[in-house]
């Protein structure tokens, strides 16, 4: 019996549709890779259709093809007849009324010169391809991200990549979320225009809202089309919009995080950032050239830092040079840097002037997070807890809490971990400018005051956790609005400092700059335990210079004194002898004139141990008795440790370790009866020591371990190497060879880490005693 066709089929020769898919795609000039990307089929099933192995394939298949090949009416009833279908019936004229006339293809031209993004390029196509696998859902992809980032770039470029899957064509509007006008298009007014581009006569669109949105899901319920929304406010803008159909996607673009969208609608989310160093450095060479490029490899580098690797801000500066084309790199880069960045990068232009479009994102915050971004400028940065701007705006937590969400929220500021925000570099040049403009010096002054003062109240609390033994300074209460946070333990002490220090390192600055220079002289010595700890002796020896000058000015004898001190001694952390030991010796003066024993006492301690650096044991000795006869006369017992330890210590450098143990061994009942953990590991080192030189290893090796168990829990990376080579030679003694290796890999690896000379010697005994 023959084939009887069904009544959806027609009789022709599959063979037949095979060969007019194989001649439409070369007279398209067509490969099937390309075909496939147009069509959304894959390349597999292009090659099996071409080579009739898909005996009929589906109507929408065949549509597809039929609309990526280009194929004319007449054309493509043959194509689908020879598929195995009826041809669809001719268009009525309510149908030419009410269907799209024409395929819009909207898309604004690409940016020729676009640089970087590669991921978010991929991670874009992953969510379209993987949405469109799993079949069923419209797909909407949300950029967001800071002003001037880049979203509307990177959305054109990644819909002109895809737009050959989209036959039924691409929709393209400016939202003017953010408009300098503050006049953004309203939902309905997107609507009509979108019916207009779809070709739909005047006279078929109703006149309700409501209408028109239906009529414009209807015309796209079977299409495959693309829709760029791009720069819109918020998620009730963007709704309207959205088709109904499977087939299309939505690419939506925002300075604000449409986090609505994700929830309602499973929108994917993806927040840019600024271009990586090598991809701001790319665009710029892009747009310089090459040539003038490679000749100032170095100038290229710092436009890229000076404009924070931001798209808009390195276009601009890069037209700017453009513009100047025999004018070195190197000195446009120095204008830019001197100039004030916001203002030489005014083009004139409002679209592109960076100013000028971060002002627009400021228009459309509420009072109190605007208040937060001028406030921000204030903040010493470069990065700011919810605490420090509760004090900062004087407001409880919560307030400060919502106002900084609501900064992230427009990408104006960035949550760096829970609860801490920072900003971009230009934007934080432009909350200052907002700040001074808008905020009365007066009330800038007094927001500084208040932050200042709670980074001081909590260091101080934190600083005396560290070190019990440190002097404490009279602070006062603090101002109205500030509230401390309040600091449980050691660790949590260590951890505050740990994520605070860059912020009190600038705060120090900031104080002494703004005339609140007891403030400046006081958080310095609350830093001083922690960057001493740390092996940050630069920053600690430039905080205690400041402190210095700041109680200097104040003729506050009693500061000038400890900050001296302090700097003495950080200068002798970094090497620098002779000037630690003048200092330290102005600052015994001026204890001496005040009649501070405590203090003298603290300065013998540091010359001695000054003295032992150098190779001065005599000397080293000399200074700790006269430190321990002084704590004897106050009373002070944990003084009163130290010095036992430090003098039991001196001995042992004289050679008398016997007489070492007894006065360490004093200082270690006196430790643990105060409960002061860095006395006491410190004591464990001397007796270590002096066990070691007794012949006593196994005794000398349990010493040193409990040390190093003491200052690994503190945080205090120094002592650990230090105690780590100790720990070293006692095993060298004991011809534990690899032990001992060990030890000092780990110590050296602690001190060339912290950049310290003492990594010199330790080097040297892992070389000679290989």
């Amino acid at each position: 019996m023959g084939v009887t066709a069904d009544h959806d089929e027609m009789s022709h020769g599959y063979g037949d549709f095979s060969a007019r898919l194989r001649a439409a795609r070369s007279q398209a000039g067509l490969s099937q890779e390309e075909l496939a990307e147009r069509s959304g089929l894959s390349v597999r099933a292009i090659g099996n259709l071409e080579r009739g192995r898909i005996r009929r394939p589906f109507l929408d298949t065949v549509n597809r093809l039929a609309d990526s090949l280009g194929l004319s009416a007449t054309t493509r009833a043959d194509f689908v007849v020879a598929a195995g279908h009826r041809p669809a019936a001719p268009a009525t004229r309510a149908d030419v009324a009410t269907g799209p006339a024409t395929v819009p293809r909207q898309l604004p031209a690409a940016i020729p010169d676009f640089t970087g993004r590669s991921d978010s390029l991929e991670v874009l196509t992953k969510r379209w391809e993987d949405a469109r696998a799993a079949g069923g859902t419209m797909i909407i992809s949300v950029i967001d991200g800071p002003p001037g980032v880049g979203k509307t770039a990177l959305a054109v470029v990644w819909a002109h990549q895809v737009a050959g899957a989209f036959p039924d064509g691409q929709l393209y509007l400016n939202l003017r979320g953010f408009d300098p006008s503050g006049k953004m298009v309203p939902p309905e007014s997107a609507v009509r225009a979108f019916l207009d581009a779809l070709g739909v006569p005047a006279e078929r669109i109703p006149s309700r809202p409501e209408s028109q949105a239906a009529q414009y899901r209807s015309l796209l319920a079977d299409k495959r089309m693309l829709i760029v929304l791009d720069n819109a406010r918020n998620a009730e803008q963007v709704r309207p919009l959205l088709p109904g159909g499977s087939g299309c996607m939505v690419v939506v673009t925002s300075r604000v995080r449409l986090a609505g969208l994700a929830a309602a609608e499973g929108a994917g989310l993806l927040t840019l950032d600024v271009l990586s160093a090598h991809e701001a450095g790319a665009l710029l060479t892009s747009r310089l050239g090459p040539a003038r490029s490679a000749a100032e490899p170095g100038a290229v580098a710092e436009l890229a830092r000076l404009c924070g690797r931001l798209p808009l801000a390195l276009s601009v500066a890069a037209a700017l040079a453009m513009s100047r084309p025999r004018v070195p790199l190197a000195t446009v880069a120095a204008e830019l840097a001197t100039a004030g960045r916001l203002s030489a990068l005014d083009t004139g232009d409002p679209a592109t002037n960076v100013r000028t479009v971060f002002s627009w994102s400021c228009r459309n915050l509420d009072e109190p997070a605007a208040r937060m971004f001028r406030l921000l400028g204030v903040h010493p940065g470069p990065d700011i807890t919810v605490p420090a701007a509760a004090a900062l705006m004087q407001v409880p937590a919560p307030h400060a809490s919502a106002a900084l969400a609501a900064l992230a929220m427009a990408n104006l500021i960035e949550e760096l971990t829970p609860h801490r925000y920072t900003a971009h570099d230009l934007l934080h040049a432009y909350a200052v400018e907002q700040a001074a403009e808008l905020e009365p010096a007066a009330a800038r002054s007094a927001a500084l005051h208040r932050v200042l003062d709670y980074y001081l109240h909590t260091s101080h609390d934190a600083a005396l956790l560290l070190n019990p033994s440190g002097e404490p300074v009279n602070l006062g209460a603090p101002q109205p609005g500030v509230t401390p946070e309040r600091i449980s333990d050691k660790e949590h002490a260590l951890a505050w400092f740990d994520a605070e220090h860059r912020v009190l390192i600038a705060a120090v600055a900031a104080a002494a700059e703004a005339g609140f220079d007891a403030c400046a002289w006081q958080l310095a010595w609350a830093l001083d335990t922690f960057l001493d700890w740390r092996g940050f002796w630069q920053e600690w020896a430039a905080t205690q210079r400041i402190a210095l000058a700041a109680a200097t000015r104040l003729g506050d004898l009693a500061g000038q004194a400890t900050a001296g001190r302090l700097l003495g001694h950080s200068w002798a952390r970094l090497g620098d002898y002779d000037k630690s030991r003048a200092q330290l010796t102005e600052s015994l003066r001026l204890y001496e004139l005040l009649g501070d024993q405590v203090g003298q006492g603290r300065i013998h301690q540091t010359l001695g141990w000054l003295a032992e650096r150098q190779g001065r044991n005599t000397d080293a000795l000399g200074h700790a008795e006269q430190a321990l006869v002084l704590y004897q006369a106050t009373g002070d017992k944990d003084r009163l440790a130290a010095a036992l330890n430090n003098v039991g210590w001196c001995h042992a450098l004289l050679g008398s370790y016997q007489r070492s143990r007894e006065f360490t061994k004093q200082a270690l009942e006196a430790y643990r009866e105060i409960g002061h953990l860095p006395g006491e590991a410190n004591i464990w080192d001397s007796l270590g020591n002096a066990e070691h030189n007794l012949g006593n290893l196994a005794a000398a090796k349990e010493c040193y371990r409990n040390a190093l168990a003491i200052v690994t829990a503190l945080g205090d990376r120094y002592h650990q190497a230090e105690y780590l080579t100790h720990l070293g030679e006692v095993q060298h003694t004991a011809r534990e060879q690899a032990e001992a290796r060990d030890s000092w890999q780990d110590a050296l690896a602690i001190l060339e880490e912290l950049d310290h000379p003492d990594a010199i010697s330790v080097r040297e005994r892992l070389t000679m005693r290989a």
